[in-house]
Formats: C-alpha cells, structure tokens, sequence
C-alpha cells in the first residue's frame, strides 16, 4: 500500500511540477510580448519624431532659399512671412526631438539648428537692409548649399537608426511616414541642379 501511495504522491507531484513549469513559460511569453510592444511603441514615437524633425528642416531650409531668390528680385512680399513660419515651426519640432532622439541624430540636428538660426539672422538682416560685415546674398545660398547636405547627412543617420537599409545603387529610402500623415515635400540641393531623390526641379531649385 504504501508503494501506491508514493506512487500516487509522485504522480501528483510531477503534474504540479509540470502545471507550474508551463505557468512560468506563459508568464515569459507574455513578458516577451509585452516588452516587443514596447520597442515598437518606441520605435514608431522615434520614427514619428524622425518625419516631423526631417520634414520642418527641409521647410525651413526651403522658406530660406525662397527668400534669397526674392531679395535677387529685390522683392519679398509673402516669402517673409512663409519663412516666420517655417522657423517656429522648425523650432517647435527641434523642441520635442531634443527628448526623444538618440544621440548621434540629436548632435546632428543640433548643428542644422544652429546654423539654420544663422542663415536666418543673415537673410533677415539683408532684407531689412542692415547687413553686417560678411552678409551677402551669394554667401547666404550658399550656406543653405551646405546645409542641405547635412540634412542628407542626418536623414541617413535617421534611417541607420531605425535599421532602413539603403537602397540599391546607393540612393537614399525614404523614411515611412506614420499612418495618416504625409510628408510635404519641397526642394532640396543646390539650387539649379538636378536632385538625387528622382523629382524634378524649376529654375529656382524647388522640387515639382
């Protein structure tokens, strides 16, 4: 009798055993699951970020380059006010990307900040007729020259971050855009020459 007891005990024992080994394979799943979530949760937030932050750089640096084609023309008119909006607007984007990008974007999108803040003060003073030692049209194109290739320069630090691989030939992929929003795309390059992102340009340089 007693062998049968130990033998039911037994039986027991290893199906508790069992019961309580599956358990905690469910709860190391579920752990899993729940922490693959919150990568992609973050992963898509830091994308987000990635657009909006690429898409107001390239307004800013766009509503510059219209504004020294219109002090060429010796002529502003609504091209000031586009370009007010598009540096809060940039300045708003920067804000929010300063607690949510990784590092090495953030180092790069700090230096277009700051250089963008300079071209602005330069092209603002130019059209107000106040220029400084130094200011001149030409040299404010063509620092919007440099800086649109430091914005290349962040966008493929962008896609590295988020593991976009580059595509054949060596030609940038776009960043996704989150569901429901649409990149505005304007010019980008040196003004007059073709791009490398397959759009065509006018003769100011704009992409059409």
């Amino acid at each position: 009798m007693s062998v049968a007891v130990v033998g039911v005990v037994g039986t027991l024992l290893s199906a508790l055993l069992t019961q309580r080994a599956a358990d905690r394979s469910r709860q190391r799943e579920r752990e899993r699951a729940e922490l693959a979530r919150e990568r992609r949760g973050e992963l898509l937030d830091v994308r987000s970020c990635y657009v909006a932050l690429n898409t107001a750089t390239r307004q800013y640096l766009a509503a510059l380059t219209d504004q020294v084609h219109a002090l060429r023309r010796d002529g502003s008119g609504p091209v000031r006010q586009r370009l007010t909006d598009a540096r809060d607007q940039h300045r708003d984007v920067y804000a929010e990307a300063q607690l949510r990008v990784p590092d090495p974007v953030l180092d790069l999108a700090g230096q277009l900040s700051r250089e963008l803040g300079a071209v602005y003060g330069m092209v603002k003073r130019l059209d107000a007729g106040a220029p400084r030692e130094g200011d001149s049209v030409t040299g404010a194109q063509e620092r919007i020259d440099v800086l649109w290739h430091l914005l290349r320069e962040m966008r493929r630090r962008m896609r590295a971050e988020l593991g976009v691989p580059a595509t054949a030939g060596g030609r940038e992929a776009a960043l996704p855009p989150p569901a429901g929003q649409r990149e505005t795309e304007r010019g980008e390059g040196t003004p007059g020459t073709p791009g490398t992102s397959g759009t065509r340009r006018g003769r100011d340089g704009r992409e059409w």
